[in-house]
């Protein structure tokens, strides 16, 4: 399996419409891959939002935000668990 960690900071006064593009947009477009198993969706108090996807392999790339959405472009990084 892999994660892949999604993180982008929101224009302030912007914030609830990144969320919204995100869950309603972004996720739904990734969400119907057939390798993928779960997304979550996280926030914070500093206007950032990261979301959390698990894959069976292969990873789709969340499109990038509408523009004036973001404060600078999304970051990603992948993981696979670590058998301990």
């Amino acid at each position: 399996m892999i994660v892949r960690m999604w993180e982008v900071r929101a224009e302030p006064a912007r914030f609830g419409e990144l969320i919204a593009w995100v869950c309603d947009t972004a996720l739904p477009r990734i969400e119907v891959e057939p390798l993928h198993i779960a997304s979550e969706v996280f926030s914070s108090t500093d206007h950032r939002l990261v979301v959390i996807s698990k894959w069976r392999s292969a990873p789709v790339p969340l499109p990038d935000p509408p523009a004036g959405l973001a404060a600078r472009p999304p970051h990603t990084w992948d993981f696979a668990q670590v058998d301990r």
